[in-house]
């Protein structure tokens, strides 16, 4: 195959990496598998404009993106959108996509996978058409992320720490608010603390991430207004791996959900897989089964 790479150069192990010995590696092990492969190192910045341009050449036949969950999202969104297949290189701080792909997460043992992989055809999700790999989710999740956006931190290690701090913030000051929702055609109102909707459904992990890409599903999640003691309760659930099980959780398996915030006066926030942004008061969700290429293991 005809191979592009494109590594985010500030995601968080390449930020200490040998880049030019990374890129020796990679040509090394592509080329050996019988591959070509064109590589390209940029910044953050300049992520968003290499993946778009690479998406659409016509003259290759899969592209790598390397970096973290948002730029492993990103690329998802215009590989999905252009037909091109996807590999998948886990730099970042959680790589929980490449946990639902069952990737290794050390970067240089997946250069050996990917070069010896395969295509599969797996599901995408989609909010107001923006693509999704992981999960949409608002209430205690989106606020979690705002709080720690709020701190600073220039590593891993301080981006867990400001995780931890911003987790217990959220703790002491759950969200409450109230969502009008339709579900494959059965509507209904509710107040809830958190909605998360998840590419597949999440697995028995503390992560929460899909064990399987393939099911054609979406996963439909929520908990009911929570003080901070059923907070605590779902925390400790989660880190058990054990959120689907959790008496505070709702779950559904869906292929469309249609979200409305009757009392909403202001900007909402979300979480698109792991970015925090704003959204309006109706929110359309959906799966696209088998439509995402992915380059995977044997």
């Amino acid at each position: 195959m005809k191979i592009k790479a494109i590594f985010n150069r500030d995601g968080g192990t390449f930020r200490t990496t040998d880049m030019d010995a990374y890129t020796k590696k990679a040509e090394d092990v592509f080329r050996a598998a019988g591959h070509d492969i064109e590589i390209t190192v940029a910044s953050g910045d300049g992520m968003a404009d290499i993946l778009e341009k690479t998406a659409r050449r016509d003259d290759l036949d899969a592209m790598l993106a390397g970096g973290g969950d948002g730029t492993i999202s990103a690329a998802a969104g215009v590989a999905w959108k252009n037909g091109m297949p996807l590999g998948v290189v886990p730099a970042g701080t959680m790589n929980l996509f490449a946990r639902a792909l069952k990737l290794p997460l050390d970067i240089w043992k997946v250069l050996d996978v990917l070069a010896e992989g395969r295509i599969v055809e797996a599901d995408i999700g989609s909010a107001d058409g923006r693509a999704f790999v992981h999960q949409f989710s608002m209430g205690l999740h989106a606020r979690m992320v705002r709080y720690r956006e709020s701190y600073s931190f220039a590593s891993r290690i301080g981006k867990i720490r400001a995780s931890t701090r911003a987790a217990l913030g959220v703790m002491f000051n759950p969200p409450e608010f109230e969502i009008e929702f339709e579900v494959d055609g059965v509507r209904e109102k509710r107040d809830v603390s958190a909605i998360s909707v998840s590419n597949n459904h999440f697995g028995s992990n503390a992560l929460m991430h899909a064990d399987d890409v393939t099911g054609g599903n979406l996963g439909f999640y929520t908990a009911p207004p929570l003080k901070p003691s059923g907070v605590a309760k779902l925390t400790f659930d989660i880190l058990r791996g054990k959120f689907r099980e959790s008496p505070l959780i709702t779950e559904m398996s869906v292929t469309t959900v249609n979200l409305h915030f009757p009392k909403a006066r202001h900007k909402i926030n979300c979480v698109i897989d792991g970015e925090l942004l704003p959204i309006g008061r109706d929110v359309a969700l959906r799966v696209h089964p088998g439509e995402l290429k992915l380059l995977v293991g044997k």
